[in-house]
């Protein structure tokens, strides 16, 4: 199985369009940290997904050399997509992907509900084909566009080569899965649990909002065996800026921050 991380970042990116925050200003002056919505890139025995329809979904196939199409002129080594939540960030990627002929999409029952209106879309551009994935509910958190009852899995941890690699970019809950993965990449939306209402983004917290952060995790991350990364970053965590001085309180706890283009050898 071949990783690649195809993007680092939560809702909006960074630098967001709409923002000038620190974090934004400063990637927009140095677009070496410029980060691409969270997803990563998955070679199974079975073929290619990527874990999450993000908006930068092509350019992010680009950037992956073993998801590039060839060598015919509708060749695409991509068989689907695996969903962790419907979140709109998450899902809104597959519109982008109509020129398929066939993809198959991977998410929990209550995923696939809420996507109705988006498959109705795309029917007439593209088959699909739904399927499950290894999944783990973990947040009954649903997207504010689903006006469906609450459900144990509209956020999910996905589970990789049989639970040794678990990818949870929106974590509402610690999962027993992680204490037994050699490699872990996890929600570091948020810094600490008042940065969205510090920094103004949300009269909620970290927590509120669906999301541990990074104050309240990191302590049982530096205990697990194995690789240890943070993903999905938003543009108001100060893990954005390589000279935060966060980033050497995770190294001493031996936790990386993932980067977009990141190759994880397993």
């Amino acid at each position: 199985m071949r990783l690649q991380v195809l993007g680092t970042a939560a809702g909006g990116g960074v630098p967001q369009w709409n923002c000038a925050c620190p974090g934004c200003s400063g990637a927009r002056a140095h677009p070496g940290r410029r980060r691409r919505h969270a997803s990563l890139a998955v070679q199974m025995d079975d073929g290619c997904y990527v874990v999450n329809a993000t908006p930068d979904i092509a350019e992010q196939i680009e950037a992956c050399a073993w998801l590039r199409p060839g060598p015919g002129p509708r060749e695409s080594p991509l068989k689907g997509v695996i969903l962790t939540d419907a979140e709109l960030d998450h899902t809104i990627g597959l519109l982008r992907l109509r020129e398929a002929d066939e993809l198959e999409v991977r998410c929990t029952p209550v995923v696939r509900q809420a996507l109705r209106p988006l498959a109705d879309i795309l029917r007439p551009y593209v088959r699909i084909s739904w399927a499950e994935a290894d999944l783990i509910p973990i947040s009954a958190k649903r997207p504010r566009y689903a006006d469906f009852p609450e459900a144990p899995d509209w956020v999910s941890a996905l589970r990789l080569m049989g639970g040794a690699v678990v990818y949870a970019p929106a974590m509402g809950v610690w999962p027993e899965a992680l204490d037994e993965a050699e490699c872990v990449i996890i929600d570091g939306t948020f810094w600490d649990d008042e940065e969205p209402r510090r920094t103004g983004i949300s009269a909620k917290t970290a927590t509120q909002m669906g999301h541990l952060p990074i104050e309240a995790t990191m302590e049982r991350l530096s205990r697990l065996p194995g690789r240890r990364l943070y993903t999905h970053l938003n543009n108001t965590n100060p893990l954005v800026d390589p000279a935060a001085e966060q980033h050497k309180v995770l190294a001493e706890l031996g936790i990386e921050v993932a980067a977009d283009g990141m190759v994880i050898d397993l």
